[in-house]
């Protein structure tokens, strides 16, 4: 009985060892256990870089004003009699905007006309004076004396009425005031005073605005860092020759839309702001249907060429913390996690790779999020527009 009970051990030991082998035989057979599947290496779309040529465009903030504000003011007192205009009316240069009821300004006028009148019977009477005494000097009846102070007298006369006549004519151009016209043409503004207000030279605020806005201008300020960047980059000798080498700027209004007509950049301050370190700016736009208008607020789009940009697609980047990574391909498969500087490009899609990479690197350009650093992956090229289409199998 001792001996039979060891060999019953030993045979139990092969049959469990043979059993185990053909259990590992079949899971290698099959592909082996779920842990080996998950570990499999995925392939994913990789794009070579290479330098090309690419716009960027800088947005500054700018507020629109006509090429003339022009404030209307009355010149007299008086109440205000008619108002022939309304807000956001068009006008033509000579446009009658208002008329005032000045009650002072129609006495001088009055009293003015009778003083010439007064002064035309003056100059009449010392006329009849000189004509009646010459015929009786040249006669010997009364001295030449006598003759030469009605002379005398005459050329007071007339003296009085040609002030009396420039006294109406002064009159007559502060009743003119009374009448107020549009000195431009453009548009109306606000209308704060209504019929029956009593206005004068001295109001806080005016009648109203004329603006015109045939040309509409846009005044934004860049940086100094910026300003300095395009004096070196920009051929020509004085500030004008470089600013009229600039390409067309866009206007982007408040709504988001591009308007229409391109601007053009026509002057630059020749002095550098202390207080905020900037440049100011003008742009002009031509505005023709009157879209624009003056206090408008937008973004002047200035566009800026690259010539040996690195472009890569917005999916093949992530964001964490704000900054922007992406994972780039080293030579053993393995992808490395990468910071990178980038700006955007107007098409919404693409980035400009300013810092953290170079021509030649690989970067994956599609389910990134699913990537860790340092895992292996099977590269696959991808379409060099943005791979839209391409997705990780």
């Amino acid at each position: 009985m001792k001996q039979v009970a060891p060999s019953l051990a030993a045979c139990l030991l092969t049959l469990l060892v043979g059993a185990t082998s053909c259990s590992s035989k079949q899971e290698s057979a099959a592909g082996g256990p779920p842990g080996a599947q998950q570990q499999q290496v995925k392939d994913y779309p990789v794009l070579t870089l290479t330098p090309q040529t690419a716009v960027l465009h800088t947005d500054y903030p700018t507020v629109l004003e006509g090429q003339a504000n022009v404030e209307i003011r009355p010149k007299v007192d008086g109440f205000i009699d008619q108002v022939l205009v309304d807000e956001g009316a068009r006008v033509r240069k000579g446009q009658l905007l208002f008329r005032l009821n000045s009650d002072e300004s129609d006495q001088q006028v009055r009293s003015a006309q009778a003083s010439v009148l007064s002064a035309q019977a003056d100059v009449t009477a010392a006329q009849l004076d000189v004509q009646k005494t010459q015929p009786l000097v040249e006669q010997n009846i009364l001295s030449n004396y006598q003759l030469q102070a009605y002379q005398a007298t005459l050329q007071s006369r007339r003296a009085a009425l040609a002030q009396a006549r420039a006294t109406l004519q002064n009159a007559q151009k502060t009743q003119s005031y009374t009448r107020i016209s549009s000195p431009a043409d453009g548009v109306i503004g606000t209308l704060p005073y209504k019929l029956g207000s009593l206005v004068n030279s001295s109001l806080a605020e005016p009648l109203t605005t004329v603006a015109s806005i045939g040309t509409v201008r846009a005044y934004f300020s860049i940086n100094e860092k910026d300003a300095l960047a395009f004096s070196q980059a920009t051929p020509g000798t004085t500030s004008k020759e470089r600013l009229s080498k600039l390409p067309s700027v866009q206007l982007v209004l408040s709504d988001g839309s591009v308007y229409a007509q391109p601007g053009r950049v026509e002057a630059a301050s020749g002095l550098v702001n202390t207080q905020t370190g900037s440049v100011t700016v003008r742009a002009s736009f031509p505005n023709p249907a009157g879209v624009l208008r003056s206090g408008a607020t937008g973004l002047v789009r200035l566009p800026q060429q690259v010539p040996s940009a690195l472009v890569v697609p917005q999916s093949a980047t992530y964001e964490l913390q704000g900054k922007h990574f992406a994972y780039v391909v080293g030579p053993d498969n393995k992808v490395k996690n990468t910071e990178i500087q980038v700006q955007a490009l107007p098409d919404g899609r693409r980035y400009v790779v300013r810092e953290g990479l170079q021509a030649g690197d690989q970067i994956v350009t599609e389910g990134v999020s699913a990537l860790q650093d340092g895992q292996a992956i099977k590269p696959r090229p991808a379409m060099p527009d943005t791979t839209a289409s391409a997705s990780p199998r």
